[in-house]
C-alpha cells in the first residue's frame, strides 16, 4: 500500500530545466513513435531534451546507465523487455535517480506487478515525467561458476535455479518473438524429458544448512506472471524480503497437481476467507513449497542452469541472494 511517507514530489532544478535519459531496445520498440512520444511530453511536463541510448549486443543497458548518470540525468527511463529492465536497474545500484517504465517486451513482469499498464505508452512516459517516486526493494545474486569465479548482478522479478532457468535457455527466440511469453511453454514440454531432482543444501537468514531434493528453486521479489498466474502469492516487491519457492512434484501426476495450486489455489481459493481454509486443509506441502527471508544461500552437487529476470545465466555450482530494501525508486502515476 502506497503511503504518503513513500512519496517523493517531482521538482525542478533550480539550475534549469531537468533531464532525462532513456535506455531503450531497437529491435523491441517503434524508435521514431517513441521519440516522438517522449519529446512531446517531456516538453510538456517542463523537462529539457531526453539523452538517448540504443542498447547492443556489446553494450548492455548497465554501462549505458551509468554513462546516463555520468552526464547528469536525473531520470532514467527503461523501453524494453524484462532484461532492459534488469540491466538498467543493475545500472543504478548506488544512485537514487528513480527509472520509469516503458513496457516493450514479452514478460513486462516488473510493470505489471506494479499495475503500470503494458498496452499504453504515452501514459507510461507520462507517469515517468509527471508522477511519484516509489521505493521498491531490489534483489542481488551472486553466482559461483565451476571454475569458481563469481559474479553478481541484480534482479527485480525472479531468479531461478534448476527447471525454471533450463526452460528459459531452450526457449526458441524466434517463436518468442512470434508468440510472446506462450514460447516458454513450448520450452518446458521440451525441457521434461531431461529433468531430473537436484540435490541441494541451503540456508535461509543465516540459519542451519538443511539439504533436500528439488527439481526447480526460484527466488520471488515479484509473485504475478503474464496470463494473471499467481506463481508466488505473498511475493511483494517492497517489503524487504525474498519470497522461495521450491518445486518438487511426485508421482505421475506431479505436475498437474501443481499446475492446480498455481491456478486454483493461488489464482481462485487464496482471495477469500473460505478459500484459504481449504487451501490449509488440503495444502500438499510436499509439491509446493514456500519460505520467505532477506537471504538465502544455496549449493548444488553438480551445475545447474541459472536465470535472471527471464535472461539465462549459464551454469551454477552455487548462489547467494539477498535483498536491499526500498533501494529502488520506480517512478508511478500519482494515486488518484
Amino acid at each position: 500500500m502506497l503511503n504518503s511517507a513513500d512519496i517523493q514530489p517531482v521538482g525542478r532544478s533550480a539550475s534549469g530545466p531537468r533531464r532525462a535519459a532513456l535506455i531503450y531496445h531497437p529491435i523491441k520498440v517503434d524508435g521514431a513513435k517513441l521519440k516522438a512520444d517522449v519529446d512531446r511530453i517531456a516538453a510538456g511536463a517542463g523537462w529539457g531534451q531526453t539523452l538517448w541510448f540504443e542498447t547492443t549486443l556489446e553494450t548492455a543497458g548497465q554501462e549505458l546507465t551509468r554513462e546516463a548518470l555520468a552526464q547528469g540525468a536525473e531520470l532514467l527511463l527503461a523501453a524494453g523487455g524484462d532484461g532492459t529492465v534488469r540491466a538498467v536497474v543493475e545500472g543504478l545500484r548506488g544512485s537514487s535517480v528513480p527509472l520509469g517504465l516503458i513496457p516493450s517486451g514479452t514478460g513486462n513482469l516488473l510493470a505489471r506487478n506494479l499495475n503500470i499498464g503494458v498496452t499504453g505508452q504515452e501514459a507510461a512516459i507520462t507517469a515517468a515525467f509527471e508522477g511519484i517516486d516509489r521505493p521498491i526493494d531490489r534483489g542481488i545474486a551472486s553466482i559461483v561458476r565451476e571454475d569458481g569465479s563469481v559474479q553478481e548482478h541484480a534482479f527485480v522479478v525472479m531468479a531461478g535455479l534448476g527447471l525454471d532457468a533450463k526452460m528459459i535457455a531452450m526457449t526458441n527466440s524466434k517463436l518468442k518473438k512470434a508468440v510472446g511469453w506462450l514460447a516458454y511453454v513450448d520450452a518446458g514440454v521440451r525441457a521434461l524429458p531431461e529433468l531430473k531432482p537436484l540435490k541441494i543444501r541451503y540456508s535461509i537468514d543465516n540459519d542451519a544448512w538443511r539439504s533436500t531434493s528439488v527439481h526447480t528453486v526460484m527466488v520471488g521479489n515479484c509473485g504475478s506472471l503474464p496470463g494473471g498466474v499467481l506463481l508466488i502469492p505473498d511475493a511483494r516487491v517492497d517489503d524487504g524480503v525474498l519470497d522461495i519457492m521450491a518445486l518438487r512434484p511426485e508421482g505421475p501426476f506431479g505436475w498437474l497437481k501443481i499446475w492446480r495450486k498455481i491456478t486454483w489455489e493461488n489464482g481462485v481459493l487464496r482471495k477469500s476467507a473460505t478459500g484459504r481454509k481449504i487451501i490449509d486443509l488440503t495444502n500438499d506441502v510436499r509439491s509446493v513449497t514456500y519460505r520467505r527471508g532477506a537471504d538465502l544461500r544455496l549449493t548444488v552437487e553438480v551445475p545447474e542452469h541459472f536465470q535472471l529476470d527471464g535472461d539465462e545465466f549459464g551454469k551454477v555450482i552455487a548462489v547467494h541472494c539477498w535483498v536491499e530494501p526500498g533501494a529502488l525508486n520506480i517512478r508511478v502515476a500519482p494515486p488518484a
